[in-house]
């Protein structure tokens, strides 16, 4: 009978996969590995990593289709991104397409899409990448609320042949103003969230995920100095319940899932590895947490046949990533360890119990 009222519960708080929402564009409709070659002035792009002025620079996009033949369409590209920009060999990039050479190819509706790669040459750091892919692929098995992701077999050849050719794994992930029109959804864009101000199930949902992948470096309260909020997350609403954010979450590499060479937990928690877990997410209703776990548990055979179904991870990542995802499936499943390690830690008990007492106060009142 619990289990039973749990479903219900999550079904009618929207944890469940919304039957309303329209398809992805079709990039993201579906998961086979997507073969590409990039020929662009790749290495005149890298070097303008420390320039306050980030040019486009024209070349080509040829592809495979679902049929085996190639196509051709142009994009631009430039350097992205703040810390990898700085830190990495290989910078990532942005891809800048012409709508109207899109259409009716896989790249349809697409205009500029973000590239994710590899950090560095060589195997271990494309182990990195598909480990970050997979964080995307898992949050996109919870929830509609969640960006697209495309693998990509991507070589890169420069036009100026500056540097030689190789390639690599990558991936590209969905425009986060696709995510609002296919949800219909509103971005939202403010300088911070209260407590009261965000969605409570879709909440409890996005930080039991960043809980599982073990990812520190996001925030749904605030975001960088000076930029809009969130952390590494991206705030939705409809419109009919403006007062009602929705977060949705991005940007994995810092997670212990990945375990990148120069990812730390911030300096604030007592924690010294990414790999360890810690829960930041804040207070919720039991029955919105209860729901969101029944939810997580029900989804639990389908995250690990990601890792276990994903060609491209060594056998060493495969074994690492499924000791470390079925570790936190067993806090789930442990009411002692779930207490310690989840609820006793979780932020923003005072808020919650004021809101709570105000809404009952307000319902009695009605």
């Amino acid at each position: 009978m619990k289990s039973l009222l749990l479903i219900s519960v999550f079904v009618c708080l929207g944890l469940a996969s919304d039957a309303t929402a329209s398809e992805r564009k079709a990039l993201f409709q579906d998961h086979a590995v997507l073969k590409a070659v990039l020929t662009a002035p790749i290495a005149q792009t890298y070097a303008q990593r420390n320039s306050d002025v980030r040019l486009y620079h024209p070349g080509q996009w040829t592809y495979l289709d679902e049929n085996g033949e190639s196509q051709r369409l142009d994009v631009s590209i430039r350097i992205r991104g703040n810390f990898r920009r700085q830190y990495c060999e290989l910078p990532p990039l942005r891809l800048n397409f012409k709508k109207s050479q899109v259409k009716g190819t896989v790249f349809s509706g697409q205009d500029k899409l973000k590239l994710v790669a590899p950090c560095q040459h060589g195997l271990e750091s494309q182990q990195k990448v598909l480990l970050e892919y997979l964080g995307y692929r898992t949050f996109e098995v919870l929830t509609d609320h969640s960006f697209g992701s495309r693998l990509i077999r991507l070589s890169y050849v420069d036009s100026d042949e500056a540097i030689r050719s190789w390639t690599d794994l990558a991936f590209v992930i969905e425009d986060d103003a696709d995510i609002g029109k296919r949800l219909e959804l509103d971005k939202v864009r403010v300088k911070e969230n209260q407590f009261k101000d965000l969605d409570r199930s879709t909440t409890a949902l996005v930080e039991l995920f960043q809980l599982l992948i073990s990812n520190h470096d996001y925030s749904v309260l605030q975001g960088p100095e000076g930029e809009y909020c969130c952390h590494n997350s991206v705030m939705y609403t409809k419109e009919e319940e403006a007062d009602r954010r929705i977060p949705v979450p991005y940007d994995f590499d810092m997670s212990g899932l990945v375990n990148a060479s120069y990812a730390s937990p911030p300096e604030h928690l007592p924690i010294r590895l990414v790999r360890t877990r810690y829960y930041r997410g804040l207070c919720q209703p039991p029955e919105v947490m209860d729901a969101a776990v029944a939810h997580m548990l029900s989804k639990k055979d389908e995250i690990i046949a990601l890792y276990e179904e994903m060609p491209e991870l060594s056998r060493l990542s495969r074994n690492r990533s499924l000791g470390y995802v079925n570790n936190y499936f067993a806090i789930l499943e442990d009411e002692a360890k779930f207490k310690t390690q989840v609820l006793d830690r979780c932020r923003g008990r005072e808020q919650l119990e004021e809101l709570m007492a105000a809404e009952e106060a307000s319902a009695t009142k009605d």
